[in-house]
């Protein structure tokens, strides 16, 4: 997903895993981390009926994080929260992470997951890849968008966004050569 413009962002905490570039409601969040500093940050999820949809109006991304690489995910723990002996401690294997060398806000097509901290992007214009929204052959500079939910398609497309003849909540900006949607959230 791809920032162009906006005015407005929510520090929140998923509550599902969360493809990136997915519009989202916000909710309720009992997240707790390093003694409750994540409990007061609003949760996100997908839209599940076509109610909730009409108030999924947030654009998800990863969190800007200042790691610097490589990136462990998970990162090992032990239970009393001590980080004893890194990857050679008995308490820390069998571990099978995944290794990332980039900066997971500065890649494509990954998944927030449940309990993560991420950035809801209100009103603005933003670009989603192809395939991260539900194309249509109506779908031109200037026609309305809705988001799916699961309710009304499948949960592979929760979220995504897809063409309207009535919403007024975001709409077609341009659709490139690649198909990569730019699209700008109204209210």
């Amino acid at each position: 997903m791809e920032i162009n413009k906006y005015t407005d962002i929510t520090g929140v905490v998923t509550t599902e895993a969360i493809p990136e570039g997915r519009m989202v409601l916000l909710t309720a969040s009992s997240e707790t981390h390093n003694y409750g500093s994540r409990e007061d940050l609003p949760g996100v999820k997908l839209p599940d009926t076509s109610a909730e949809a009409a108030m999924a109006r947030f654009c998800l991304t990863f969190a800007v994080d200042n790691t610097e690489p490589p990136l462990f995910i998970p990162m090992p723990t032990v239970s009393d929260t001590s980080f004893r002996y890194g990857f050679d401690g008995a308490a820390n294997v069998p571990f099978s992470p995944e290794v990332h060398l980039t900066p997971l806000s500065m890649k494509r097509g990954l998944t927030i997951p449940s309990g993560w901290l991420a950035l809801a992007f209100g009103p603005g214009v933003f670009t989603v890849w192809s395939g991260e929204y539900v194309a249509h052959n109506s779908m031109l500079v200037g026609t309305f968008l809705a988001v799916a939910d699961t309710a009304t398609e499948d949960a592979e497309t929760a979220g995504k966004l897809k063409y309207s003849a009535s919403a007024t909540f975001a709409q077609v900006m341009e659709i490139d050569s690649d198909l990569n949607l730019t699209f700008r959230v109204n209210y």
